[in-house]
């Protein structure tokens, strides 16, 4: 065995050491390669924690078919840490996390590459302490926030025709939000059918990322209807929102209405591409990718 093939084997023969151990609610592996099952003989606690985040679509039915569940990943280049953090909400929103858990997750740099660390997160209500925040909206299944953050993170990566945009997507409480906020320019998804502006249909998040360019936010239903987009938020500006510093209205306004609904806001900033999203007025997640395209 070569110096990095056993180096691989002890990295992952640690974290199942540590998964099965009654600290550890769940093992989590962050990579397209399947741990072999000779690694988990003598720890079946930590084989029954095991869940998997995959990017390939064809991988993901192969890791499934060994019944360990499986949990989308976005094909782009984000670093360990936010790959790990898309992992756990796609877990949260399956009810695979819940808030308090303790994950060991063993990480990949790239999806085809064998794990190379091992990070251990608390799925919880701080993002500002280490923790991930609980980003659960009643009623919002898994495949809409799949769809939802697998767009902004490309609108974050790609922007639009080679120039950099910002976005705002309000998910969740849709009642809500469409009463305290009003168009600010024509509705383009109106008149459509719910098929026809459904963010489950490629057409649609096509055409979401195309209408990123104009002001205001994308307002939709909790089963992925888009009602719709440029919308200008209403929030009480006079209570205060736990929004980081230097950070501009677009946040403030996605802070606010996470705040004053129990929707859950995903902003794409403009200047650095990156995604945050807001729950109960508090940043619940941040991801950075490490590379824009222009």
């Amino acid at each position: 065995m070569g110096k990095a093939a056993s180096i691989y084997v002890e990295t992952v023969k640690a974290a199942i050491a540590l998964a099965g151990k009654a600290t550890f609610d769940h093992l989590l592996c962050v990579g397209d390669q399947q741990i072999p099952e000779d690694l988990f003989r003598g720890h079946p606690k930590a084989r029954r924690k095991l869940a998997q985040a995959v990017a390939s679509s064809t991988q993901r039915a192969v890791i499934e078919a060994h019944g360990i569940p499986v949990l989308p990943v976005p094909e782009f280049d984000l670093g360990r840490t936010e790959k790990l953090k898309l992992a756990i909400v796609a877990g949260i929103a399956r009810g695979l996390y819940r808030q308090g858990d303790v994950v060991v997750g063993l990480l990949s740099r790239t999806p085809a590459s064998l794990p190379d660390s091992i990070l251990i997160v608390t799925v919880g209500d701080d993002v500002h302490d280490g923790s991930f925040g609980f980003l659960q909206a009643q009623g919002v299944s898994a495949g809409v926030f799949d769809a939802l953050f697998d767009l902004a993170v490309r609108v974050g990566v790609e922007g639009w025709e080679g120039r950099p945009v910002g976005a705002l997507f309000v998910v969740g409480d849709a009642a809500t939000v469409m009463e305290k906020s009003r168009q600010l320019t024509l509705n383009p998804f109106q008149g459509y059918s719910e098929d026809e502006r459904n963010i489950m249909n490629p057409e649609v998040r096509h055409a979401l990322h195309a209408f990123a360019v104009l002001d205001g936010a994308f307002v939709m239903r909790e089963d992925g209807v888009v009602l719709a987009a440029g919308r200008y938020l209403n929030f009480d500006k006079g209570r205060d929102v736990d929004v980081p510093l230097g950070l501009g209205a677009r946040h403030m306004a996605a802070a606010g209405i996470s705040r004053d609904s129990q929707a859950i806001a995903i902003v794409v900033s403009q200047t650095s591409g990156s995604v945050r999203a807001f729950r109960n007025g508090k940043l619940a997640l941040e991801l950075a990718p490490r590379v824009r395209r222009s």
